[in-house]
C-alpha cells in the first residue's frame, strides 16, 4: 500500500526530476518531520549532489551566512582566498549566485535542502535588505539548479509564494497513519508487560487498538508519536500493571519534567516570539485553552478589549499558525499544545493529580467511544453514568 510518507518521497523525486524541475516547499509545524524528510533525501540523492542547509540555524548576518553555507558546501567554490563580499547586500547577493548557479562535480545542476527558508527574513534588518524572502524566491524560480524548501510557519510561506513562479510546489507535511504508528510501535505494540501472558490470539487485536489509540492521542504527528511510542517502551522495560497504557504515558510527558512538556513549551516560546503582541497573544491562548471555537466578539470581551484590537491579535496568531478560524470560530491548531497551556500556563506547576485529569479529559474526547471504554477501564479513570450511557453501556447492578 502506497502509505502518504511513500507517497511524499515519491511527490519530491518527481519534482525534482521534472525538466524543468519544480521548487517543493513542504509547510508543517513543530514535529512534523520536514527536516527528517530533507535529510533522507539528501541521502538517496548523494552528499556529492546534493547539500543540506539548516537556515534557522545559521541565518545570523549575510556575511556569516555566506561563510557557513560555502564552507561545508559538496560544489566548487569560486574563491576562498578573498576576505569576502564587504557588505550585508554584497553577502546576500553572493548567497544567491551560490545557489542558483552552483554545479557538481560533474557539471550538473546542484541541489539545495533548505531548511526553514523564512528564517532568512532576519537579514531584512540589515541596509540595503527589505525585502530578502522576495529576492530569495524569485532567484530561486530563475535558477536551473534544483531546490527543497521547508518551513512551520505556513500561513506566511502561503503568502510569500501567493503570485510568484509556478514551479513552486507547495506540499503540506501529511500526519502519520494507523499503520505508520504501528510500524513505530513495532514489537512494543505486542510485547506483554512483564507478569503478563502472551495470547497470540489477542495480539493483532492489542498491536491494532494501541497504535489507533497512540495516532489519535498524538494528533498523527511524528515528534509526539515518537515521545509517547519511547515513553511506552520504558513503560514496558518496566513492566507491571497498565504498562501498556497510552493514556498515562502520554501523562508522564506532559507532567512539568515531561519530553512532551519542554517540546510544547519550545514550540509555544518560538511562535509567540516571531509574532508580535506577546502578551495579548499568551492571554487570548489561554481563553482559547479554556474554551475552544469562540467568536472574536467572544474572545475581545473576555480579553476585555476591543474587538478591532482583539481581531488584530488573532491575525497575529494565525500568522505564526498557533490558531485556526473555521466558521469565524477560533481553535489552537495544535491540540496538544492546547492541551500543554491549560497544564502548564498557570501561576505554579501542575501537579500530578492535574495532570492526569487534564489528559483524562482530552483522550475522552479524541478517543472513539468503542475504543475509549476499553482503554481509560485499564487506566483507571473514573467517568460519569451519563458519560457511560454515551458510549451505549448498560449497567447491571
Amino acid at each position: 500500500m502506497l502509505t502518504p510518507r511513500l507517497s511524499l518521497s515519491r511527490r519530491l523525486t518527481a519534482a525534482l526530476d521534472a525538466s524543468p524541475s519544480r521548487i517543493p516547499v513542504l509547510l508543517g509545524g513543530c514535529g512534523s518531520g520536514r527536516t527528517t524528510v530533507l535529510q533522507q533525501l539528501r541521502e538517496r540523492l548523494g552528499r556529492g549532489a546534493a547539500q543540506f542547509v539548516d537556515v534557522e540555524r545559521t541565518a545570523t548576518t549575510p556575511e556569516r551566512f555566506l561563510k557557513a553555507v560555502t564552507a561545508v558546501s559538496p560544489f566548487p567554490v569560486a574563491d576562498t582566498s578573498s576576505p569576502g563580499p564587504a557588505t550585508a547586500r554584497a553577502a546576500f547577493d553572493a548567497t544567491l549566485n551560490f545557489f542558483t548557479r552552483s554545479r557538481s562535480a560533474v557539471s550538473e545542476p546542484a541541489t539545495f535542502l533548505l531548511d526553514e527558508i523564512l528564517e532568512l527574513r532576519t537579514f531584512e534588518s540589515f541596509p540595503g535588505l527589505r525585502r530578502v524572502q522576495h529576492e530569495l524566491v524569485d532567484a530561486l524560480s530563475s535558477s536551473t539548479n534544483r531546490f527543497v524548501l521547508t518551513s512551520r510557519y505556513t500561513a506566511r510561506a502561503l503568502r510569500l509564494l501567493r503570485d510568484r513562479s509556478a514551479r513552486f510546489e507547495v506540499i503540506h507535511m501529511p500526519a502519520l497513519t494507523t499503520e505508520d504508528t504501528l510500524d513505530i510501535l513495532g514489537p512494543i505494540a505486542r510485547m506483554p508487560a512483564r507478569g503478563e501472558i502472551a495470547d497470540a490470539r489477542t495480539d493483532a487485536h492489542d498491536a491494532d487498538f494501541m497504535s489507533r489509540t497512540v495516532n489519535i492521542l498524538a494528533d498523527g504527528r511524528p515528534a509526539y508519536v515518537r515521545a509517547l511510542v519511547d515513553e511506552l517502551a520504558v513503560m514496558r522495560e518496566h513492566g507491571g500493571p497498565g504498562s501498556a497504557d497510552a493514556i498515562g504515558g502520554l501523562a508522564a510527558l506532559l507532567a512539568p519534567d515531561g519530553r512532551l512538556a519542554r517540546q510544547c513549551g519550545y514550540s509555544y516560546e518560538l511562535r509567540l516570539h516571531r509574532a508580535r503582541g506577546y502578551g495579548a497573544l499568551k492571554a487570548i491562548l489561554e481563553i482559547l485553552g479554556e474554551e475552544e471555537q469562540l467568536t472574536l466578539t467572544e474572545i475581545s470581551q473576555r480579553l476585555q478589549r476591543t474587538p478591532g484590537s482583539t481581531k488584530d491579535y488573532l491575525s497575529w496568531l494565525e500568522d505564526v499558525d498557533l490558531v485556526v478560524s473555521r466558521q469565524k470560530r477560533y481553535s489552537f491548531t495544535d491540540p496538544l499544545l492546547r492541551l500543554w497551556v491549560r497544564l502548564h500556563c498557570r501561576p505554579v506547576e501542575p501537579t500530578e493529580e492535574d495532570v492526569v485529569r487534564e489528559v483524562q479529559h482530552y483522550a475522552l474526547a479524541r478517543v472513539p467511544p468503542r475504543e475509549a471504554v476499553p482503554a481509560l477501564a485499564y487506566a483507571g479513570v473514573e467517568v460519569s453514568p451519563e458519560e457511560r450511557k454515551s458510549w451505549g453501556i448498560i449497567e447491571i447492578d
